[in-house]
């Protein structure tokens, strides 16, 4: 694990400094004038003069670093820039640098996953499209850690097997959706997770979810279990519980189901349906998240 400050501190700073040495040194700067207009030792300065501390090329060659450090060097040297006002000149840059610029391309090289995680990553914001998929993702591990560890929940997957899943506040498809890759299976009598949770691999249990918040719920989270009256029996006891037609598209029986509930917005709901010719009865558990329908499926344990 690298953070972006990480990139700042070990390769931005140093060649930005390294260039700053240079400049003001031929501007005439001695060794102890260079040191005091950036806050640094001698020592440093005399490293930076000999070349003893590496440039980063990329970081060298970007003009727009160029251009700060030729300003910033003829500011301290004309005593147009005070050293607080070239430390904000130099944050500024750093910033913009951050946001899917250069130094956001130096952290992805540092750390090859927030490439491969397909979303765009706003280091400094907290509502950044990353921060959210990897909350929701954390979510669905927990679930699956609760029912996995709870002894008996392979008893309550059905025989199409059974999935956790959470998605996004804005989602609209099965992409916006994490879940289990595959289905949770019964084998000997514990439940098997195939893979770690990912977007856009559970198009059964996320249509479901998709479905019920386009009619309404507010539910984020699911989990499916195998149908049984006396289960539907144990859940209706604190969660609203409706049933839907089997023999319908899924979009427009989950959608009805989700209308006739008394309580539309509500934290939790069950949906479930009895069965058809070749169709499984399931019943599926909304709540706020999936660890949440997690903790509601491991009471019926």
């Amino acid at each position: 694990m690298r953070f972006i400050e990480e990139v700042v501190v070990d390769e931005f700073l140093p060649t930005v400094r390294s260039m700053l040495a240079e400049d003001l040194r031929e501007r005439g700067f001695t060794q102890h004038e260079v040191a005091e207009a950036l806050g640094i030792s001698q020592s440093a300065v005399s490293k930076y003069a000999h070349g003893d501390v590496a440039r980063h090329d990329r970081i060298v060659a970007d003009e727009r670093v160029r251009e700060l450090v030729e300003r910033v060097g003829e500011g301290l040297a004309t005593e147009e820039l005070t050293p607080v006002a070239a430390l904000v000149e130099i944050e500024v840059l750093i910033r913009r640098l951050e946001e899917g610029d250069l130094l956001a391309d130096l952290h992805e090289e540092a750390m090859p996953a927030l490439a491969d995680a397909d979303v765009e990553f706003a280091v400094h914001d907290p509502d950044s499209g990353l921060r959210e998929r990897e909350r929701v993702r954390s979510s669905v591990r927990r679930g699956l850690r609760t029912l996995t560890n709870a002894s008996g929940f392979a008893g309550l997957i059905p025989n199409v097997g059974a999935n956790v899943a959470e998605c996004l506040d804005d989602a609209r498809t099965i992409d916006d959706v994490a879940a289990v890759p595959g289905r949770l299976v019964d084998v000997k009598g514990r439940a098997m997770v195939p893979g770690e949770p990912e977007f856009g691999v559970s198009e059964h249990v996320a249509s479901v979810l998709l479905a019920a918040r386009e009619a309404g719920a507010s539910a984020r989270g699911a989990v499916n279990v195998r149908y049984a009256p006396e289960t539907i029996e144990a859940l209706a006891a604190d969660h609203q519980t409706v049933a839907f037609d089997p023999e319908r598209s899924t979009r427009e029986a989950v959608a009805a189901a989700v209308e006739s509930a008394e309580e539309t917005g509500g934290d939790t709901l069950v949906l479930y349906q009895t069965g058809a010719v070749g169709v499984e009865p399931i019943a599926y558990v909304l709540a706020p998240t999936a660890a949440d329908a997690a903790d509601i499926v491991r009471e019926l344990i």
